[in-house]
This record gives structure tokens, C-alpha cells and sequence, in this order.
């Protein structure tokens, strides 16, 4: 079945307020994996900071040797580091070799940048790195280090790696071949305190995929943030990273990423030519370290914080404008939950401290999608904020569905998150615009997505991935255009990896949401991939639009039956439509998301524009709404583009079910 619509486009009669690029921002968290998918190096537990797990060897790391005797046992990290020093007993009668190595996947044709710090016994004097298949054996690319010292040092080497292989292990031992000594109870000692290897391709310490792909995002703002943020002290990560300290991520379990601070974000930001936003930690921080962290971004190297980014190797300012202040405080997972009430005398102090430091900054206040949070954080603290913030994800819960609900209903709930988002976007703008004390703050939706929730709904299937999630926030994201007079800032959670809902995947197949990578594995770890939503922000970023032009949609409706609905889920429109104009006013740009489970048949007609007799079509569609993109099949869902042709009065479209779509006209003689 094939139903018809009708699309009328003024491209004459245009809103006043400019689209903010920035609404087609992404999210950079330290929550599960997300950091380990995201960063270069090649090796997990590079501080041994894990403990012993494996015969008195760290964490991902395990026994090298074929000694009868050789001893493992964790040490006391080398002065000014963390974690633990990797201590090795080899004894001379055994005539083995000896040491450790730990399973990784790597890339082959390129060269690998190793970084060790490692004390000997006097008498070992040569220390071996390999990489080898597990299967074959074969060696893909090693070298030899000179160990000079009895003290720490640092060495580093460069060594090409032949071919890929996705089941290697590295090896970092003392040879057999060693010279034998007299064993006694100081010989035979080898300590290790760092081990990393990382691709010379990487772009500072990124997997050189994932910034590729970041970077075919033209994703305006990328966030630093999340839940982890609230209990994050950002001097922990910046400066020598043998220096910086391994800390427990109180907000998600494991390691926080201390490769990642402050100066690599930066970096990273620069590199993909975007504007960097700092969530800064309003939970177990205090207002002083806020503005020390401004300073660090944005003081002269004369400042105290501002001499020590240049110590560090950074002398120019950063420059960084926007800053929020707390992330989630609203909520009893977040480390500093409180009050409204209180929350907002807290933020006042931030904004004054901050606002010290460096008074060009524009601060981001910690809202909520309810009205009595919000209330309080206007009256109390309006006249310090610059925006309020808010995070909508969208599932099966807010509902009450599960998975006894027949499908066609939940396709229909999570269609409707753009009506959802609209709701919660007027109901905070209405208070805003209640007082002239606070009626110039705007929103920012600095997290956003999908989310299927319960798990078991999915059943083995990870439903944020899907052609059906890609719909629903592409419809999200036509509401955030419609709405650009207020919402200036949006964030897409996240963008690698980490939950679902990250849109750059790295290796994993499926993820569980709340426990990581589930068991199995896909024999594919280095894949870089997109999800179908990936090809959505992609889309929209890269179109060449300013202002919202009038359009006049006549086409079919459904409605949600939903026990616990707090929006009306009656007459919904089957296509969610919002035109665009560029700031030339010579090209017209309709986006169109099918949030029906049938083709519809659609003429479109173009008023205010005389243009070409070809148009750019640009589709994300697919045989299934559960189709997603994997390591098996890592593009079935993408962006095709066509030129197509008029053949009469007005364009004729077939948009198919549960698929996105933009369209671009350009004026005739441009």
C-alpha cells in the first residue's frame, strides 16, 4: 500500500532566526568503552595499573616464559607515576626467556610508535618486542632495546608491522640468548612501569578511522561531558602523561581516560575544526576549580593556570567560549545530586567564579525536561546563564510499553520523539520567556537519542542502531531547525562506542548497555563503522542551510496508543518536513523523514524559487526497519545520492516507510 501526501514550500516567506550550526553537535564521553574505541593505542593496562590478575602479572597482561622458575609479582610505579611497576624474576640456570604479553589486534603496512619505562638487574642488558600471530606465529614486527640502566629510563622505538592481524599478541621479554650470570637475590630483575604502543596514522592519540569519520560529521560543537564529569578533577589529566594519575571512573566503573584531558580534547576540537563546549564538575568540585580550568583554556601564559598550560607545551591561549555548568545534577545516579533549589545557589557561585576568570565566556546552566527544575534554576540563577541545558532520550518506557506491546505500536512511540522534543522545548521556553530577568537565555540539548528501554525488548538486537532509531532522530533534529529561535546547541550522545547509542562504532557487533561488549567476538576489532543515525547527522550537518522557509504539509496520520503519553499522540503527521534556505537565498533544502510503515507517494511543489530542472536527492533507506550497519556489513545503511529530473509542474517523490530524506533545489542560473 502506497499512500499520497502533498509539500508546499515558501522559499519567499523565511523565519528571522538563523539556524545555529552548532545544533548538529556530538558528545565525547569516558563511559565504558567509549575512550578505549575511540583512542589509538593498541594496548589496555599500560600502567599496570589493574592489579594482579594472572600469576602475579596485571590485568590484560599475562605470563611470557618458559622458565621453571620465573616469578611475577607487582611493585610500587616509578617515582612521580601511577599504577604499578611490572616486576620480572628470571634466574640464569633456568636459560629461558622471559617476560609478558598481552593480546592485540593491529594494522599492518604502517609503523608503531613504543614507548617503555623499564629498570633492569645490570646484567640483562637487552630487552625484545614483538608482535606475533596467534595462529601462525609468524613475526609481524618487533625490536630491540638496549637497556642502559639500572634506574628508570624511558625508551622509545619505531617498528613497521608487516601484515594485519586481528588475533596478535605482543611480547615484551629477555631473551634466552641473554649472557648467564651467577644467580644471587639481586640478579635477574626486570621492572617495567609503562608499556603503550600506538599507530603512527593515529591523529594525536585518535584511532585515525574514528577522526576520519568525526570529521565527515562537520559536527560544529563537540562536547566534553557526562555522567563521569561529576566526580572529574580536570588537573588529574593534563601535563607528562606518565605523570598524571590513574583514577577510578566513580561514575561508570574502570579506569578514566587520563590520555584524554584537557589539552587532547582541545586538539582533537581544532583538528576537526570545531567549537569545544567543557562541562565542568558542579557535583564534587567546587567553584574555584572551575575557574582554574577556565583559566588553564583561556588565560595568558602571565596567569597562574595559564603558566602552566604553556609549561606544558601549550603557550597561546584556547580560547574556549562555552562552558556548562553540572551535568544531570537532577538526578540521584549523579555524584552532587541536590535540590533545584539548591543547585541553582550552587551555579551562581560557578558563574561568578568563571565569569572572573574570563568574562567573554558563555555559560550552560543544568536543566532538566521538567518544568520543576527548571522553574527554580530560572528564578534563582537567570540572570547568570547564558543557556539552559536539557537531555531527552526517547523509548518504550515513557510508554509503559514493553515487549508484549504489538510492534507497529512501539515503531509508532519511538516515531514520536519529535513531538516529544517539541513539547518539552516549548514548555522551557515558556518559562524563560516569563520574565525579562531571564528571557534571553536559549536551550541546549546537549544529549540526546533514542533509547530502547527495557533491554529486553531488543532481544540480541541492538535497537539504537537500527534504520528505525535513524528516523526517529532525524525527526528530532527537524524539530531543533523549527524551533531554532531557542534551541542553539545540540549534542548527540554519544559519538563513539560507549552505550548504544554511540554513531561511530568501533569493532564491537553487538553492545549491551549496561555491561559493555557482550560475549563473543566478531574476529573484527579494528572495523570503524557508522550506524544508520551516523549517516543522519551526516546528512544534515553537511547541507547548506540558514533560515526555516514555510511549508504546508497535507499527508496522512497516525496516532500513539500509549497508557502513559504525556503529550497528545493523536493526528501526528506520517511525514515530519522542515525547508530550509541558505543565507544566499539561491538554494532550497527540504528534509523528510517517512515515520510511517509505508511508501508515500508525494508531490512537492517549490514557490518562491525559480530553480533548475534538476534536484539533489539524498536518501538513508533500507529493506527493514530493524536493518543496521555492522562489522559484517558496515555500510547497508548509508547516504545514496541522485540527481534526479522535473518531468512536469511540481516534483513527484516516493519516500519510502521508516526512511530519511534530503532535497536540495538550486535557484536556476547558480
Amino acid at each position: 500500500m502506497i499512500d499520497r501526501a502533498k509539500i508546499s514550500v515558501n522559499c519567499g516567506r523565511v523565519g528571522d532566526n538563523p539556524v545555529n550550526p552548532y545544533i548538529f553537535g556530538h558528545f565525547v564521553e569516558d563511559i565504558r568503552d567509549h575512550m578505549e574505541a575511540m583512542l589509538a593505542y593498541s594496548i589496555k593496562d599500560m600502567d599496570f595499573e589493574s592489579g594482579e590478575k594472572h600469576d602475579g602479572v596485571s590485568g590484560s597482561w599475562y605470563p611470557y616464559t618458559n622458565g621453571r622458575n620465573t616469578k611475577y609479582r607487582l611493585e610500587p610505579a616509578a617515582s612521580k607515576h601511577s599504577g604499578h611497576s611490572q616486576t620480572i624474576r628470571i634466574f640464569s640456570e633456568d636459560g629461558c626467556y622471559a617476560g609478558i604479553t598481552q593480546r592485540i589486534a593491529v594494522k599492518g603496512g604502517i609503523s608503531y610508535q613504543l614507548k617503555v619505562g623499564a629498570r633492569a638487574s645490570i646484567e640483562l642488558r637487552t630487552l625484545l618486542v614483538e608482535i606475533a600471530s596467534c595462529k601462525s606465529g609468524e613475526i609481524l614486527g618487533g625490536c630491540q632495546l638496549e637497556l642502559s640502566s639500572h634506574n628508570w629510563q624511558e625508551y622509545d622505538a619505531t617498528f613497521e608491522v608487516t601484515d594485519s592481524c586481528m588475533d596478535a599478541e605482543l611480547r615484551i621479554y629477555v631473551p634466552s640468548t641473554h649472557e648467564r650470570w651467577r644467580d644471587s637475590i639481586a640478579t635477574g630483575y626486570l621492572w617495567l612501569d609503562h608499556v603503550s604502543l600506538l599507530p603512527c596514522d593515529s591523529v594525536g592519540n585518535v584511532k585515525r578511522e574514528v577522526f576520519e569519520m568525526s570529521r565527515e560529521l562537520n559536527a560544529g560543537m563537540m562536547r566534553l561531558a557526562g555522567n563521569y564529569i561529576s566526580a572529574y578533577h580536570w588537573r588529574h589529566a593534563v601535563g607528562p602523561v606518565l605523570e598524571r594519575p590513574n583514577m577510578i571512573n566513580e561514575a561508570w566503573g574502570g579506569w578514566t581516560a587520563k590520555t584524554f584531558g584537557t589539552d587532547e580534547f582541545i586538539q582533537f576540537c581544532r583538528d576537526l575544526n570545531v567549537e569545544p563546549l567543557i562541562c565542568v564538575n558542579a557535583g564534587s568540585g567546587t567553584p574555584e576549580e572551575a575557574a582554574q580550568w577556565v583559566e588553564y583554556c583561556n588565560g595568558g601564559p602571565e596567569t597562574p593556570m595559564g603558566a602552566l598550560r604553556a609549561a606544558n607545551g601549550y603557550p597561546e591561549p584556547y580560547g574556549v567560549k562555552y562552558w556548562e555548568v553540572g551535568n544531570e545534577i537532577y538526578g540521584p545516579w549523579q555524584v552532587g545530586h541536590c535540590t533545584a533549589e539548591k543547585f541553582a545557589h550552587r551555579y551562581v557561585e560557578f558563574a561568578k567564579a568563571m565569569k572572573a576568570a574570563d568574562g567573554s565566556i558563555c555559560l550552560m546552566a543544568c536543566g532538566d525536561t521538567r518544568s520543576e527544575w527548571n522553574r527554580p534554576m530560572l528564578e534563582i540563577a537567570g540572570e547568570f546563564m547564558d543557556f539552559l541545558t536539557i537531555h531527552i532520550y526517547h523509548g518504550y518506557n515513557r510508554f509503559g510499553m514493553n515487549a508484549a506491546t504489538p510492534r507497529e505500536e512501539r515503531f509508532k512511540a519511538i516515531m514520536s520523539f519529535a513531538e516529544r522534543t517539541h513539547e518539552v522545548i516549548t514548555r522551557a521556553a515558556d518559562l524563560i520567556r516569563s520574565s525579562q530577568r531571564h528571557n534571553h537565555v536559549k536551550l541546549a540539548l546537549t544529549e540526546y537519542n533514542t533509547m530502547y528501554y527495557p533491554n529486553t525488548i531488543r532481544k540480541g538486537l541492538p535497537m539504537e542502531h537500527t534504520l528505525e532509531a535513524a528516523a526517529a532522530n532525524a525527526a528530532n533534529l527537524n524539530t531543533f531547525i523549527r524551533n531554532s529561535d531557542m534551541v542553539q546547541v545540540g549534542s548527540y550522545s554519544d559519538l563513539v562506542n560507549g552505550w548504544l547509542g554511540g554513531c561511530i562504532r568501533v569493532g564491537d557487533f553487538y553492545a549491551d548497555q549496561f555491561r559493555g561488549k557482550a560475549p563473543g567476538w566478531s574476529g573484527k576489532p579494528l572495523t570503524v563503522y557508522g550506524t544508520p543515525t551516523y549517516y543522519v547527522m551526516q546528512l544534515y550537518a553537511n547541507r547548506d542551510i540558514r533560515f526555516v522557509a514555510h511549508t504546508d504539509v497535507q499527508c496522512g496520520e497516525f496516532s500513539v496508543k500509549a497508557p502513559n503519553a504525556r503529550v497528545n499522540m493523536d493526528g501526528l503527521p506520517v511525514l515530519d518536513v522542515v525547508a530550509c534556505m541558505n543565507e544566499s537565498m539561491d538554494k532550497a533544502t527540504v528534509f523528510v523523514v517517512n515515520r510511517s510503515l509505508q511508501a508515500v507517494r508525494t508531490e512537492l511543489e517549490i514557490n518562491g524559487l525559480e530553480t533548475h530542472h534538476t534536484a539533489q536527492l539524498y536518501e538513508i533507506t533500507g529493506e527493514s526497519i530493524d536493518d543496521i550497519n555492522s562489522v559484517f556489513e558496515p555500510e547497508l545503511i548509508k547516504i545514496a545520492h541522485t540527481e534526479i529530473q522535473r518531468t512536469g509542474s511540481s516534483w513527484e517523490f516516493e519516500f519510502r516507510a521508516s526512511s530519511v530524506y534530503a532535497i536540495e533545489f538550486q535557484k536556476r542560473g547558480h
